[in-house]
């Protein structure tokens, strides 16, 4: 029990590094939550910076997700005695809580999407790439990233319920999905009132 406590706060850890936060910081000597939507994410820091300085931040956030179930869970499983998907799940929801409630910000962190990512792409990558279609098939007729990153996050839950992943998978996918949704629950609103940001306007 012990080690695996150690293993959420290690993955909650990883999670809170601000990888936004700090490009800006050190390219700028800005703060990047007094600038643009004010969040510390790769879709903010690509107004802030421009595109190829958000690239990087975005690989970063999904290589948090990505390290945590994979490289850090392998290092608990052999050494836990519990399932290796329950192992994978609780860290996965650790690294995304991290990012997204980032204990450095003051609990306010990014929206969670690009970890989440990673965190999917390590445990079901077949269903990371349903929802990756339906994202890019949404922002490429409407060009809202906030909605095409709320109907993946709802995507992801029913495809790997349909695929039968395993129940813990399941379950994180949930969680998660309720996560982004709540953190958009702005964004939504904006898109109701249709005053929502569109991607590359300026």
């Amino acid at each position: 029990m012990t080690l695996i406590i150690i293993g959420i706060l290690l993955s909650y850890f990883i999670g809170s590094i601000p990888t936004a936060y700090i490009f800006v910081k050190v390219i700028t000597g800005m703060d990047i939550r007094k600038h643009g939507s004010g969040n510390v994410g790769a879709t903010n820091a690509a107004r802030v910076l421009g595109k190829l300085p958000a690239f990087f931040v975005l690989v970063l956030d999904i290589f948090k997700g990505i390290f945590a179930v994979t490289i850090l869970a392998g290092i608990f499983i052999s050494r836990v005695d519990a399932p290796p998907e329950l192992i994978k799940a609780v860290f996965g929801f650790s690294v995304v809580c991290g990012h997204v409630f980032n204990i450095f910000m003051r609990f306010k962190g990014g929206k969670g999407v690009a970890t989440s990512t990673g965190v999917f792409i390590g445990v079901a990558p077949l269903a990371v790439l349903a929802g990756a279609v339906c994202f890019l098939i949404t922002v490429f007729f409407t060009r809202y990233v906030s909605l095409g990153s709320v109907i993946a996050s709802v995507v992801i839950p029913f495809y790997m319920l349909a695929a039968k992943y395993p129940n813990f998978y399941i379950v994180l996918s949930a969680l998660v999905c309720i996560i982004i949704a709540a953190k958009h629950k702005a964004n939504i609103k904006r898109l109701l009132m249709g005053t929502e940001r569109k991607v590359f306007k300026k």
